[in-house]
């Protein structure tokens, strides 16, 4: 048990059992990992009122009580970026009190919060937001079905780790001109450009090459044979984004005159995409494996690419519409804040 941190009601109903089997109060303590005056507090309250439970007002007063934990959350929510140290003026000022850090971090989690690490989102503005709402209301209509005849492909790039995993390490103050306790960088590591493509029954053959890719070397490692050997020869929709080689004149003739229907795609949208899902698998595979050269980097990615369960592709492409639904909800929830905004203002 922690400094300070009350003690369970389980936990004094069996300190009073075993003083009532006649155990010694100090082997009691022992038992149970609790300090002696601990137990001897407990059991001469229960010799004195013949009860376990606390008593009312017992224990220390906290500086911030249930009148102010709705002024902090609301606080908290409305300035979700800002720092505990921040929070602390704030709340300093706010509340007429001498508050610490450690107080705002223990009534944090008093008002059901806690801090978090942010997660990483593609920047939109207005004019992308909208077309991403409007491709997904266009697109809203499309059963599991019809989303399992696009191909769905993407390219990404995989880069040889070093030093040791995690991003933290377990040090004292002093140790931290320690060669132990550094995290190496490399400044440009060797890297690998990877493009692939899946449906939901199956993955498509996997290029690897070193450099960039322009619009000569996508049309050289494009999805044709992968195409063939998935579809067998039915109709499928090719989904691929908006980078310079995808949309390309070199690139979009040659689709033109294989006659390969395109899905169009709005732009900075790779949480739409399920194959982005499976880049995320194989960089976590490769945080564990540590491949040290080029070439186990690249014997890892296809043994990983190649182990990619069917059930997990299904599972991916199942999920396009209920992706479509979270861009719809957003951008409604966005329309009715702004106007409740104009209505309070006029």
């Amino acid at each position: 048990m922690g400094r300070g941190s009350p003690i369970p009601p389980m936990l004094r109903r069996k300190i009073v059992e075993q003083y009532q089997k006649g155990v010694f109060q100090r082997k009691i303590a022992k038992s149970l990992k609790l300090s002696s005056s601990t137990v001897h507090n407990i059991i001469q309250r229960f010799r004195e009122s013949g009860t376990i439970s606390v008593r009312k007002g017992q224990g220390r007063k906290t500086i911030l009580d249930a009148r102010d934990l709705p002024a902090l959350r609301r606080h908290c929510i409305t300035y979700r970026n800002a720092t505990v140290m921040e929070i602390t003026t704030w709340a300093q000022e706010y509340f007429q009190k001498t508050l610490s850090v450690n107080t705002i971090h223990c009534a944090i989690r008093r008002c059901r919060l806690k801090l978090y690490r942010s997660k990483k989102k593609p920047y939109l503005n207005m004019i992308q937001k909208r077309r991403r709402f409007l491709w997904a209301k266009a697109h809203l209509k499309w059963t599991v079905a019809k989303w399992k005849t696009v191909l769905w492909s993407d390219g990404s790039k995989f880069e040889v780790l070093f030093g040791k995993l995690g991003r933290h390490v377990i040090r004292t103050k002093e140790d931290k001109d320690n060669p132990r306790c550094y995290q190496p960088s490399v400044q440009k590591p060797a890297s690998l450009m990877v493009w692939g493509c899946m449906i939901a029954c199956g993955m498509g053959s996997l290029h690897i090459w070193k450099g960039t890719i322009n619009a000569e070397r996508y049309i050289q490692v494009h999805m044709l044979p992968s195409r063939r050997r998935l579809f067998q020869g039915r109709p499928c929709i090719l989904q691929h984004d908006n980078a310079r080689s995808h949309t390309a004149l070199i690139t979009t003739s040659w689709l033109r005159r294989r006659r390969i229907r395109v899905l169009k795609w709005p732009g900075c949208s790779p949480d739409l995409s399920p194959i982005e899902n499976i880049w995320r698998i194989i960089k976590r595979k490769m945080r564990q494996r540590r491949p040290k050269t080029v070439e186990q980097l690249e014997a890892c990615i296809r043994q990983e690419w190649d182990n990619i369960p069917i059930p997990k592709l299904e599972q991916l492409v199942s999920s396009v519409p209920r992706r479509l639904q979270i861009v719809i909800k957003k951008k409604r929830r966005c329309y009715t804040v702004v106007n409740m905004a104009l209505s309070q203002l006029f």
